[in-house]
């Protein structure tokens, strides 16, 4: 989720729950003012009634008009010094329809006995007028909210506009290129500073990336020229005389060990470079086409240690560097055969952008850093790197390279294509 849109989703729901909380005690406070003013006007017209009865000594009449309604009643017994406000509703004379109403039941004495005195007002205005607060309040609020989206949708997406486009040149930026990430004309502050710290950092970058290129160009010329004088003295060596059992395996053992430090090398010269792109020779490879080559070539192998293969292939193309994709599946073929063992089974499928290599093997899954440099099982006399450097090709143009143990077979996979 974009930190925009969780920030508006926060800012909204605050908004919101402010805005109802705000309303409710709105209404409420309104509702208690509007009770208390029909209160006094209920209290204003009880004293008018005792004020008329003390004066005249007898009781006004009874009364019904549209907003209010006034009756009396004789109480038996000595009960007085009652008073008690109350919702209750009333009849409107006038449209026969029952209103809400705000009564008062007080008592008042006359000539030695008690009367009960209900007064009644309307309460309709009241209610309609906190209905019409109430209806200002809830446009008040929708307009706010409404508000509050357009502005972030609009404005906070402009003023975010700077950082996206800082980070949209970052995810395209090459490092094997020369220029800069472009600047981006902003206002704010935080903005001209990442501006600033994403040109330092790539500046620290390339002067890295420069070390690099030259050390590793450096290391590759120093040690292929100690190699080729080991292995050609070591060839002169072979051709002066006659050596001893002895001496002949510790020659056969500086061989294998020149050997295996040359392979080594281009190894790590190749995962460089692959790190690096600085294969950049692109094109259009039918892979099904590669494939059929690449069994030809493994042939006499399969044959040696008794494998059975079984081919089914479809038809599919890719865009990588062919010099890339013969180094990949020669290791994943390599490796099918180092560790398979002798009358196993390999299976080749190439189904929907997806390759499958499996072959038989030890019943057990390998170690969980199977794609880490120089990780190996303890039998194996390899030195590590095969998967490493197929899993940086599939890496550099997007592939998926995935291993499973799945009934008893060892399978490795490659998705030419993301599933998304």
């Amino acid at each position: 989720m974009k930190l925009a849109t969780r920030y508006n989703r926060a800012n909204l729901l605050t908004s919101l729950v402010i805005l109802i909380i705000t309303g409710l005690i709105y209404y409420v406070v309104i509702h208690f003012i509007l009770t208390e003013r029909l209160d006094r006007d209920l209290a204003v017209e009880e004293n008018e009634i005792r004020q008329y009865t003390q004066t005249y000594q007898k009781l006004p009449l009874p009364a019904s008009y549209l907003d209010q309604q006034v009756s009396y009643k004789e109480i038996n017994g000595e009960v007085s010094g009652i008073r008690d406000f109350s919702y209750t509703t009333y009849i409107n004379p006038k449209e026969n329809e029952v209103e809400p109403g705000r009564s008062l039941v007080t008592t008042v004495s006359l000539k030695g006995k008690v009367y009960q005195v209900t007064i009644t007002k309307s309460r309709l205005e009241s209610e309609d007028l906190v209905r019409i607060i109430l209806f200002i309040t809830l446009g008040v609020t929708v307009v706010l909210l409404l508000s509050l989206i357009l502005i972030n949708r609009f404005v906070l997406n402009q003023l975010w506009k700077p950082f996206y486009s800082i980070l949209n040149r970052m995810k395209t930026f090459e490092v094997t290129k020369t220029e800069n990430i472009k600047e981006e004309s902003t206002k704010i502050d935080e903005f001209r500073e990442l501006n600033e710290s994403v040109n330092a950092m790539v500046k620290r970058v390339r002067q890295d990336y420069k070390e690099l290129k030259s050390f590793t160009d450096n290391a590759s010329h120093e040690m292929m020229t100690p190699l080729a004088v080991i292995n050609s003295k070591l060839d002169s060596l072979l051709q002066t005389e006659t050596f001893t059992e002895h001496q002949g395996h510790l020659l056969e053992d500086i061989y294998h060990a020149t050997g295996r430090l040359s392979r080594l090398h281009q190894s790590l010269l190749l995962l460089a470079k692959i790190e690096n792109n600085i294969i950049p020779d692109a094109e259009n490879i039918d892979i099904q086409e590669m494939l059929e080559g690449k069994i030809r070539q493994f042939h006499e192998l399969f044959e040696k240690d008794g494998l059975r293969v079984e081919v089914n292939l479809e038809k599919t193309e890719i865009t990588m560097s062919r010099y890339l994709a013969d180094i990949l599946l020669n290791n994943l073929f390599s490796n099918s055969v180092r560790h398979n063992h002798r009358g196993g089974r390999i299976d080749v499928k190439l189904i929907s952008n997806v390759l499958i290599i499996s072959n038989s093997g030890k019943d057990k899954s390998v170690q969980e850093r199977l794609f880490d440099r120089f990780s190996k099982s303890a039998e194996s006399d390899g030195m590590g790197l095969g998967l490493a450097i197929s899993k940086q090709i599939c890496t550099l143009y997007g592939f998926e390279l995935e291993y499973h143990f799945i009934d008893n077979m060892h399978s490795f996979k490659v998705y030419f294509k993301k599933s998304f």
